[in-house]
């Protein structure tokens, strides 16, 4: 046990710079998956048959497609066409893709679950349909959706750990290069298991104590 607290010590710093990354790689990711996610549910409830079949196949494709096959199309396939990004930033776009296509469908279940009879009081007198959206739908649809969303941030927090088979330096992947030049596979995963968990429960911690309140004020 003193060894592995000593050896502990020593590899630390070199992991914590990954932390670091694979906290900005989530934080980035969800921005994005979150505003893509809530836009592909608005096109696919929108009730227009020209924006709500593209968006629905995109989405039923996406879903369908593992996320590593994704990372791979985003930074060895895109160059091919001229699109040139770089490891850290082909990996918050692969991410933010496919967990929008999840978020999506979550949004889109808030979205309906809303009572019918709140929408039609809304336009009988006279909303439009933006307005609907902004000022009645969204603010209920928020409240069924908190647990679901709080799934999806953890999910893509620990999904993000897929970034590190495309060179990007984040937390598995300083791992893997310290197991590499130490051979101390058990300690140095541990830690990063460990360093993971010091991420995911404060993150659940935190995400119980918005249902309860959301609960609480509904």
């Amino acid at each position: 046990m003193t060894g592995f607290v000593s050896r502990s010590t020593g590899y630390l710093p070199f992991l914590v710079h990954g932390l670091w990354l694979t906290i900005l790689v989530t934080l980035l990711a969800l921005s994005l998956a979150t505003a893509i996610g809530l836009l592909w549910a608005l096109l696919r409830t929108s009730g227009v048959k020209a924006f709500e079949v593209p968006t629905r196949l995109f989405v039923e494709i996406v879903r369908g497609v593992p996320l590593l096959v994704i990372l791979f199309y985003i930074y060895f396939v895109a160059p091919e066409i001229s699109i040139d990004l770089t490891a850290f930033q082909s990996g918050v776009i692969g991410l933010a893709i496919a967990h929008s296509c999840y978020l999506c469908e979550t949004f889109r279940a808030g979205i309906e679950a809303v009572d019918r009879g709140q929408i039609e009081a809304a336009r009988s007198i006279g909303m439009r349909r933006p307005l609907m959206m902004r000022r009645v739908v969204l603010p209920q649809a928020f409240r069924i959706i908190i647990p679901p969303y709080a799934n999806n941030i953890i999910l893509l927090l620990k999904d993000s750990s897929l970034v590190s088979v495309i060179s990007v330096t984040d937390l598995t992947m300083q791992g893997k290069t310290l197991a590499s030049s130490t051979f101390d596979n058990m300690t140095v995963f541990t830690l990063v298991a460990l360093l993971y968990l010091c991420l995911t429960i404060p993150l659940n911690l935190l995400m119980h104590y918005v249902e309860n309140l959301y609960g609480a004020i509904r």
